[in-house]
């Protein structure tokens, strides 16, 4: 169990991240892919077999595991320096960072990876010494996987980091910042003033006026998790609220655009576009019929072929279900496609 203690200067520092982690969904994304983790979240198996092939065709099967081999799946500790706080406005700047990981920060952290393990390869020795080329090295491989697995599917990621954003809204709209804490899903609990989180290790966390983001994440499966190092400024990665059942390929990140038309041309009709209009202010089945004039089951009807569509993410909170746009469904309801 991890215990994250608040306190009352930290509260008004919680914010939740502006929109997804490159550096956190490549590293999280590279545990999905290592063996033990075959038998977990089944959404991702198509996306497993298409991200292995691909990264076979390309020779960076050794990358994944050079990322594997710092991150497995499960551990109780990795390396902090592989999700630099940079990484939060974009790949490239996330990448900048890793690369300048200072000489003793990349030692230590490397050796405290390895410390219990009885064999490791000359090159992550090197790194563990601190070796500026095996940094390089990490650097390149972090960007190519990125590239190859996590890259093809930004756009749906982005989405479902954005629906959960708006879920999240809502919350603290309709309970205050508490209420947030308390949304945060099934293995995280808030208990004021500490948040208790599932965790494969006992740990205190004291933010100590420092605040705390929350960092939604597609890959994210499970157990949330959080850096190493107390002293530095403290994040919350944790599974984007689920998505609900779509056949819709576009909701998954499968970007064939044949899909994408025969999925458009379920949306002929003024009722559907009104919705859609509506869903802009995000709001649950009933608040859309409330406001539109409709049945419960003609809003409900609306929104799943919206929702087939690609334009529409739903989210289950608590007894609800709560509707967003996806960045297609904002474009078309602004007038930027």
């Amino acid at each position: 169990m991890l215990r994250i203690h608040f306190t009352d200067q930290d509260l008004p520092r919680v914010r939740v991240a502006t929109g997804a982690d490159p550096m956190w969904e490549t590293l999280l994304a590279a545990q999905q892919l290592a063996p033990a983790s075959r038998g977990g979240n089944r959404e991702f198996g198509g996306w497993r077999r298409r991200a292995h092939a691909a990264l076979a065709d390309r020779g960076l099967v050794g990358a994944l595991r050079t990322l594997q081999t710092l991150a497995p799946p499960g551990a109780d500790y990795f390396p902090d320096f592989l999700t630099p706080a940079a990484a939060q406005e974009g790949l490239a700047a996330g990448i900048d960072e890793l690369r300048g990981t200072p000489r003793r920060r990349l030692a230590e952290e490397t050796a405290r990876t390895f410390r219990s393990r009885r064999s490791v390869s000359p090159w992550f020795r090197d790194l563990a010494r601190g070796d500026g080329d095996r940094l390089a090295e990490l650097a390149d491989a972090v960007a190519q996987v990125y590239r190859t697995v996590v890259a093809p599917g930004w756009s749906a990621t982005a989405a479902l980091v954005e629906a959960d954003r708006a879920v999240r809204s809502r919350a603290v709209r309709d309970e205050g910042l508490h209420g947030m804490l308390a949304s945060l899903g099934p293995a995280v609990r808030w208990e004021p003033p500490t948040l208790l989180v599932t965790y494969p290790e006992a740990r205190d966390l004291w933010l100590d006026g420092s605040g705390l983001r929350l960092v939604p994440s597609r890959f994210c499966w499970r157990m949330p998790v959080a850096l190493a190092d107390p002293g530095l400024p403290q994040v919350l990665v944790y599974p984007a609220a689920a998505e609900l059942p779509s056949p819709s390929p576009a909701t998954l990140g499968h970007d064939d655009p044949r899909d994408r038309i025969r999925a458009l041309s379920t949306l002929l009709g003024r009722t559907r576009a009104r919705v859609l209009a509506a869903v802009a202010n995000c709001g649950t089945t009933g608040e859309l019929a409330v406001r539109l004039a409709v049945s419960p089951a003609s809003a409900s009807s609306h929104v799943s072929a919206l929702r087939q569509a690609g334009l529409v993410l739903s989210r289950r909170v608590d007894s609800h279900v709560v509707h967003t746009l996806t960045s297609l469904g904002e474009a078309l309801v602004r007038g930027r496609v």
